[in-house]
């Protein structure tokens, strides 16, 4: 099952407004604002790649103030 990991910018001061939709996003395990160069980092896992990808550029990229993403899918466990 692909597992990827997504670094998350934001608008200034809308961390906790995209966290909190993000964790309704069903294939986000897990999801925290940090501190740093970005912002949210969100843990993802779906059923194969293309559902990943369909999850990051439909659901996450498209939430309302979020400004870029990076995605990074584990390729070993």
């Amino acid at each position: 099952m692909p597992i990827a990991f997504a670094l998350i910018n934001t608008e200034i001061g809308a961390e906790d407004e995209v966290l909190k939709e993000l964790r309704k996003v069903d294939a986000v395990e897990e999801a925290y604002v940090v501190f740093g160069v970005y912002d949210i980092v969100a843990k993802i896992k779906a059923n194969t790649i293309e559902r990943l990808k369909e999850i990051v550029a439909g659901n996450i990229r498209r939430l309302d103030k979020v400004r870029s993403t990076l995605t990074m899918i584990v390729i070993s466990e």
